[in-house]
């Protein structure tokens, strides 16, 4: 992913004397000893004591660089350029407005880099966890053109209506997600700790038992006696589709088709796979990029495998020749209000407006899908509860309406 460092990144201690003969310490963040003590020396520090960190995993947790932090930094970049202030200063002043330290050391390490005369484009290629290709691309675009200001706006709209979009789907599937799981939590408590005592009770009536609430005795039972073995199992079968998802890319293609044809959920992803494949390529022409370039960045923002492979199989066509409108109707993915769109900025030369449309579009859509699910949800997950708890309790109390029914 593009906002996680390097796995092999480091925290080192050091303690050293400047140019200016002061003495001076700090935290930086590095591969290993001899890349700190390469960046200290170019910085013009004698170094006198150097360690490394052990970093906690909350510490890490809590510093790591993310997807936002780069929106953050896109944008204040595009303010910054806008307003004249020079791309060096510009890195420093949001390198020490920035209070997360990982994130701090990379603006530095750019700042310096381009300070000593590398483009800014070549610094960030440097920083492939952070910086996407896409990312890079434009940049360098920007340079070329002299209007860095101008694409950094550009980067800074399109990260940020990426990551609204993420926050948003998120947001939709956490609630049934944590719904879902305090159910399950509650009927274990009930089956574990609660059913035994009636079980004893419905022991001394002498009588046979309603078959719903034999049935959940044998379930309760069942969850008495391999509890435990059920959470190893349970464990072991998502460690296990963890790693073969990880490793096999058939699996992780038909994962990404079941996802689609989810009720609801399927139409809501399918909306969003194409705002980031009209988003991106609405970016990507905005800053003159080639439009097969265009499309392998596109495809790695669709967020589904089918559309990524379609939109690969688009740009391959669009390669030979082939009209981008007619290679999307040649997937049967796409809708016929995009094929249009395309069809009508392929005549008109003005692609990256016709797509900006469509991702407005869609992302309206996503919003509405979201809000409606929303809705939705409430009831279905009320729904959902009464008939866990309230079929237990019911199969708890039908023993002792038939007592009732006996006695009189």
């Amino acid at each position: 992913m593009e906002e996680k460092m390097g796995d092999k990144d480091h925290t080192y201690y050091w303690q050293g004397i400047n140019p200016q003969g002061q003495k001076v310490s700090g935290e930086a963040q590095e591969a290993s000893l001899v890349a700190i003590k390469y960046q200290l020396q170019r910085q013009g520090i004698n170094i006198i004591k150097l360690r490394r960190q052990r970093e906690s995993l909350l510490h890490r947790y809590q510093h790591k660089i993310k997807a936002k932090d780069i929106a953050v930094m896109s944008r204040q970049l595009a303010t910054m350029l806008g307003a004249g202030v020079p791309l060096v200063k510009s890195l420093q002043l949001i390198a020490r407005s920035t209070p997360k330290q990982k994130m701090q050391q990379l603006i530095n390490r750019l700042a310096l880099d381009v300070e000593n005369g590398t483009p800014l484009s070549s610094a960030l290629t440097t920083h492939p966890q952070q910086f996407s290709r896409l990312y890079c691309n434009l940049v360098q675009s920007g340079e070329q053109t002299g209007a860095l200001d101008h694409i950094f706006e550009q980067i800074a709209l399109y990260r940020e209506k990426a990551e609204q979009l993420k926050s948003k789907i998120k947001k939709a599937l956490f609630y049934p997600s944590m719904v879902l799981l305090i159910a399950g939590i509650v009927t274990a408590i009930l089956l574990l700790f609660v059913i035994p005592q009636f079980e004893d009770i419905f022991a001394s009536f002498g009588a046979p038992l309603p078959l719903f609430t034999q049935w959940v005795i044998a379930v309760s039972r069942a969850l008495q006696n391999h509890w435990l073995s059920m959470i190893i199992a349970i464990a072991l079968m998502v460690l296990l589709y963890q790693r073969v998802w990880r490793y096999s890319p058939r699996v992780r293609h038909l994962s990404d088709r079941l996802l689609l044809t989810l009720p609801i959920i399927g139409s809501i992803l399918r909306k969003a796979a194409l705002t980031g494949f009209a988003r991106t390529l609405a970016t990507t022409f905005a800053a003159g990029i080639p439009l097969v370039d265009g499309l392998s960045a596109a495809a790695g923002a669709c967020g589904n495998r089918i559309y990524r492979d379609a939109t690969l199989q688009i740009r391959e066509q669009v390669i030979v020749g082939m009209p981008m409108n007619a290679a999307l109707r040649a997937t049967q993915l796409f809708p016929d209000m995009v094929i249009q769109m395309v069809t009508v900025g392929e005549e008109t030369g003005a692609i990256d407006s016709m797509m900006s449309k469509v991702a407005s579009i869609y992302e309206q859509e996503v919003d509405d899908a979201i809000a409606g699910l929303t809705s939705l949800i409430e009831p279905l997950m009320m729904l959902i509860l009464g008939i866990l708890v309230g079929g237990l309790v019911i199969a708890m109390y039908l023993p002792i309406f038939d007592l009732g029914n006996v006695i009189r």
